[in-house]
């Protein structure tokens, strides 16, 4: 069980995500436009949001999390949610994603350098990849802000809002020690 799960930035709170925060998460998470790349979104019914919700708060509760879902704060208001799945090998999958109205500012960059830091420091997480659809430009360009490297490209790719059509999609990793903003 990770307790007092917070970490802090310039600019963003990132905690735990939680029911306390449905309503927020459901107004990103169901924007069909905002959400056309994600493989599991848009929700479509706020009973999607809060089972999502509820299996979050489990995987933060339990002995051994492996899916840990944050909410990101901008001066207390939720702007999107970011991810971090702890995989067998010992790497990480990192995800973000951000309501419409917060997008350009650097929030997904901030809020990612700042859980890929405590991920390195906290749990010993050395490798981190990341996924997108090849036509999410702002997904990709804020994995290269991270420095990043795209290591491949293929299809089987299908979001939830076109489940019959194929896509590309990317893939993206970073080693710790490769990451030059990262001061140990």
């Amino acid at each position: 069980m990770i307790k007092n799960f917070c970490l802090k930035t310039k600019r963003l709170e990132i905690l735990p995500q939680s029911l306390d925060y449905l309503d927020s998460t459901h107004a990103y998470a169901s924007d069909r436009e905002n959400m056309r790349f994600m493989i599991f979104l848009p929700n479509d019914s706020i009973d999607e949001t809060v089972n999502f919700l509820l299996g979050a708060e489990a995987q933060w509760k339990s002995e051994k999390p492996s899916d840990l879902e944050c909410a990101i704060f901008c001066k207390g208001e939720h702007v999107g949610g970011i991810n971090l799945e702890l995989l067998d090998d010992g790497s990480a999958e990192i995800g973000w994603c951000l309501a419409k109205s917060a997008q350009g500012n650097g929030y997904a960059v901030e809020a990612a350098r700042a859980l890929i830091e405590w991920a390195v420091k906290s749990l010993g997480i050395k490798k981190f990849i990341a996924h997108c659809d090849s036509e999410n430009i702002p997904s990709w360009k804020t994995m290269e802000k991270l420095g990043m490297k795209r290591v491949s490209c293929y299809g089987d790719r299908y979001n939830k809002l076109n489940p019959m059509e194929e896509r590309q999609e990317f893939l993206y990793e970073l080693l710790s020690t490769a990451a030059s903003w990262y001061c140990k």
